[in-house]
């Protein structure tokens, strides 16, 4: 049984891990709510810019290529991994590796390359033989998404994609925010930008009569597309960017919050034995001292 000086220091430890994580908690609400206000304010634009490109491109003619939407073949797929820079955010991390890992075994029959954004899916695939070709670490550390840095990014992205012919399609794994105790593990491919049937539409009702709208352009339809597509990807990681580092912060926020609680149980069983170890000693001494007493 543990005396009481090692339960004294055992209680100690714990509660100076209690104010870290409380510290940590107080932290990551306050980067919490500034990452979810960018995250949500970023989803409107983000969502109508590919509904318009995606629409203006099924209307552009099949003659017309780009090679941001010109498809290939089927065989060699480029991942991008949104993962966090640091841990101790509950099951952030290992859901996003989970779903890459389902993914690539989904796809064993094809090579799949990984471009690494994180700590934490670089450190996990480099173990385990996975081809890594490119990595960007120290993204989401601070807490929030520069437009530059998602910029360097997703130029990376569709320069594999348009110098490397081997690289068939792109796909981008992240975290969605919802709330602060509830993230969505999203697989989104993104390159090569597919042409939508017309009125097939994620949420266009097919079954009520559509108006369509005919597109005029004043410039050429490839001088549009030229540079139109590439703001369409970047808005897209920017987009993955920003959900993630939001989501990291929800469940580390969340996850902090659970461990202090666990800490504050473990203090009071720790403190209740102790009490019942010192009211035992004190009886024990007092035994001796009648015993002894009676004994004279």
């Amino acid at each position: 049984m543990a005396n009481l000086l090692d339960i004294r220091r055992r209680i100690k430890s714990v509660k100076n891990t209690q104010q870290i994580t409380k510290a940590m908690k107080m932290v990551s609400a306050a980067k919490l709510k500034r990452a979810q206000e960018r995250a949500v304010s970023a989803r409107p634009f983000a969502v109508k810019m590919s509904e318009v490109l995606t629409d203006l491109a099924s209307r552009a003619g099949e003659d017309f290529h780009h090679p941001l939407m010109d498809a290939r073949g089927d065989s060699r797929y480029l991942l991008v991994l949104v993962t966090a820079d640091k841990g101790l955010a509950g099951a952030f991390n290992a859901n996003l590796i989970k779903a890459a890992q389902a993914f690539i075994n989904e796809h064993a029959d094809k090579s799949v390359q990984l471009l690494a954004v994180g700590r934490k899916g670089r450190d996990f695939f480099r173990r385990r033989g996975v081809e890594i070709v490119g990595e960007y670490v120290g993204l989401t550390g601070r807490g929030r998404i520069e437009h530059a840095e998602a910029l360097e990014v997703a130029r990376d992205v569709m320069r594999r994609f348009t110098e490397d012919e081997g690289i068939d399609k792109v796909f981008v794994i992240f975290n969605e925010f919802r709330s602060v105790i509830s993230q969505r593990v999203v697989v989104e491919q993104i390159l090569p930008v597919s042409r939508a049937e017309t009125g097939a539409a994620e949420g266009v009702d097919t079954s009520q009569p559509q108006t369509f709208v005919e597109y005029v352009y004043e410039q050429p339809p490839a001088e549009i597309f030229s540079r139109l597509l590439p703001r369409l990807i970047e808005t897209q990681i920017y987009r993955a960017l920003l959900e993630s580092v939001a989501s990291e912060q929800g469940a580390r926020m969340t996850a902090m919050d659970a461990a202090s609680k666990n800490a504050g149980e473990l203090i009071q069983t720790l403190t209740l034995n102790m009490n019942r170890i010192r009211q035992a000693s004190i009886t024990r001494e007092i035994i001796e001292i009648v015993s002894g007493a009676a004994a004279l």
